[in-house]
């Protein structure tokens, strides 16, 4: 491999590195610099002013800026956010790691279905572009993405819960428990939630990058020759038209692990949003700050995984970089 191949990934490496750093100090100073006091948002009003002082040092909120940014970073390095200022308190980490499965299974589990539902759809309307299954698609996912994912949760719950009885309302059984079925029966629901914007997304964007690289002249060329359309498709057409599907796929993920608060709010599910929504209701800042910081890094690290990513999903990226 030649020095500059070999550059390249220790550059990106850095980058991460530069962009987490920078990420940890926002997240850091967003909290830190929100109007109002903790202490009194921790101990309400009507207090005397010897308690706030004694909560303010014990927070380290008598110190400066920096030097509370440097212990607290000192800490995330090695796996420790702090505890919690609000009873019961607790530990960040614990909590973290707690609601942290419980938001990326229904991420994942949303990212699947709206996959496997896309992919087949933008497939058949791009190799049909302007047919009628063409536009009844185009409609049809015009129609998803039109519905708040408040209202398709109502809806399912009404037609799926309320109505035919097949899903649980909320509760949440953990992989942890050993019932993998049970687990999957009340994630479903919340990640059909999801999935259907999602989806509606995914089709349009590969539909569109699909009929781009269907008028190549290499596929028209294998059509001429009388190929398979499926094989066209899957092997000659889908991986050089799935920059944009893997790059939106990546920013989803990263998205809908500390966004999905109305899914998880309606599911009454104890994931990352619920955990960030209430903290700051709170006023619970160390457990605000470890859970966004959480969440940043992993749609950091996942987009970084995505930019790497393209080198095995069209080799010509790599040339341009050799």
């Amino acid at each position: 491999m030649s020095p500059a191949a070999l550059r390249r990934p220790a550059l990106k490496v850095l980058e991460l590195v530069g962009v987490l750093l920078i990420a940890s100090m926002g997240v850091f100073s967003l909290v830190v610099l929100l109007p109002g006091d903790p202490a009194v948002d921790i101990l309400g009003a009507g207090r005397s002013p010897a308690e706030y002082a004694e909560l303010r040092t014990e927070l380290g909120l008598d110190q400066s800026l920096v030097t509370r940014y440097l212990d607290w970073l000192g800490g995330v390095l090695t796996g420790d956010f702090g505890q919690s200022v609000v009873p019961p308190q607790s530990d960040v980490t614990d909590r973290v790691l707690s609601a942290l499965p419980v938001s990326f299974e229904i991420a994942a589990l949303g990212l699947l279905i709206a996959l496997l539902i896309a992919v087949p759809l933008a497939m058949w309307s791009a190799y049909r572009e302007n047919s009628a299954a063409d536009r009844i698609i185009g409609a049809g996912t015009f129609g998803v993405l039109s519905v708040p994912s408040f209202l398709a949760g109502l809806l399912l719950i009404l037609l799926l819960v309320n109505s035919a009885g097949w899903f649980p309302r909320s509760e949440w059984i953990r992989l942890g428990d050993g019932d993998l079925l049970g687990n999957l029966h009340h994630a479903f629901l919340p990640a059909l939630t999801v999935a259907l914007a999602e989806l509606a997304m995914f089709t349009r964007v590969l539909r569109g990058d699909l009929i781009v690289t269907l008028r190549e002249d290499y596929i028209l060329a294998a059509r001429a020759k009388g190929m398979n359309p499926l094989r066209i498709l899957f092997t000659d057409a889908l991986r050089p038209s799935s920059f944009s599907l893997v790059t939106l796929l990546g920013l989803s993920l990263g998205r809908l692990i500390g966004s999905t608060v109305v899914v998880e709010y309606l599911f009454g599910l104890p994931g990352m949003g619920t955990l960030v929504v209430n903290a700051a209701g709170q006023g619970d800042y160390p457990m605000v700050q470890g859970a966004v910081l959480t969440i940043a890094v992993i749609y950091v690290v996942i987009n970084a995984a995505i930019d790497f990513s393209y080198g095995y999903l069209d080799p010509r990226t790599r040339r341009v970089h050799a």
